[in-house]
């Protein structure tokens, strides 16, 4: 029997070492080496702000747009948004294109695979 004493915090981690060995090593030689795990996470980076989570669902729902209405969409300040765009772009999320005069955002294949996820998450309509 287990007992928890009232005002200590549980502890996350085991008591005793139970390895798996087995198991352990089957599910570690799975896994992608260190440098494919790193420059996978990567794109993620796209949906942990706030402001570049919005310009992704607003790319995937408007196709291309300029900075201007993108700000405008997501209610924040040009100079963030396109901030975020070009964070977006590093990211291999967007790419843009000059229009002119203007800079024009589009998602990448690999920016609707996330916007996709990102909709799942958020609970937006696809």
């Amino acid at each position: 029997m287990w007992l928890r004493l009232v005002g200590m915090p549980e502890r996350d981690t085991c008591d005793l070492l139970c390895l798996d060995l087995p198991k352990a090593e089957a599910v570690r030689a799975s896994l992608p080496g260190p440098e494919r795990l790193e420059a996978s996470a990567l794109p993620f980076k796209a949906l942990t702000d706030p402001t570049r989570l919005a310009v992704v669902l607003s790319l995937a729902e408007g196709g291309s747009c300029c900075v201007c209405d993108l700000a405008w969409i997501v209610g924040r300040e040009e100079k963030l948004v396109s901030h975020h765009a070009r964070q977006l772009k590093q990211l291999g999320v967007a790419r843009s294109r000059k229009d002119g005069r203007m800079v024009m955002y589009e998602l990448t294949e690999l920016g609707t695979q996330l916007a996709a996820v990102a909709r799942g998450l958020v609970g937006t309509p696809a």
